[in-house]
């Protein structure tokens, strides 16, 4: 049984930085969006990773997560592969499916090497000997076979992706530390608006409306000076 106490551990674990997905070599855009003045202080970079959580990357890939969390918690091994089919066809560009073919396949070998859960590790081996897993939904299935709680995990894996991406902002505009910490704090309602209007969103309704990341995705591949993968 998973305690409050092992759940909240697990997922510090998994989500920190100090896991080896290399998170902190993708900034979703952010890069170009700063070559481009679209982000450029403190209160552009809130404001876009603001928008991304209510608009892009909160509702899409919290529900590839749950829908992945979910079909593993119903031993519905139909319901997954169409989660992972559908997942993988919602990546809008090509730096963006980088970041979460890569980074998805970092988390399930740190996950298999370290988290000794036999179930959970043959079925990501299954899962990855089929086709390449992104991100969101690699989280999903430790998730679900560690019986964390969905909400919890949303709230978290939202929590890591912002804090990664105000990371990316301080290095880029450049700010301190303390701008950072204060974006974080500032954006604590909306994490946790995002996580809770996943759980309550009809799975057939997905969608992005924030066309503006994505042509920063987009022009980032050709950007003359980059320090990010994406």
């Amino acid at each position: 049984m998973t305690t409050d106490a092992d759940a909240l551990y697990r997922l510090m674990s998994w989500l920190s930085p100090g896991f080896p997905v290399g998170a902190f070599s993708y900034s979703h855009g952010i890069e170009c969006a700063v070559e481009a003045r679209l982000v450029r202080d403190e209160e552009s970079l809130r404001d876009w990773i603001d928008a991304g959580l209510a608009h892009e990357f909160g509702p899409v890939n919290g529900a590839m997560l749950r829908a992945t969390y979910e079909a593993v918690r119903g031993h519905d091994r139909a319901a997954l592969a169409i989660a992972l089919e559908e997942a993988r066809a919602l990546v809008p560009t090509l730096e963006f499916e980088l970041e979460h073919r890569a980074q998805g396949q970092a988390f399930i070998m740190a996950f298999r090497a370290a988290w000794h859960d036999a179930e959970a590790n043959g079925h990501l081996a299954r899962i990855l000997d089929a086709d390449w897993v992104p991100y969101p939904c690699a989280v999903g299935v430790a998730a679900a076979y560690g019986a964390i709680p969905l909400e919890q995990t949303l709230v978290a894996f939202f929590h890591s992706v912002a804090s990664n991406l105000v990371s990316a902002g301080i290095r880029l505009v450049p700010l301190g530390q303390t701008s950072g910490q204060r974006i974080i704090a500032w954006l604590q309602p909306a994490v946790i608006s995002a996580a809770r209007a996943v759980m309550h969103r009809d799975l057939a309704d997905i969608g992005a409306a924030a066309p503006v990341i994505e042509w920063t995705s987009i022009a980032h591949e050709t950007q003359y000076t980059r320090l990010f993968r994406s």
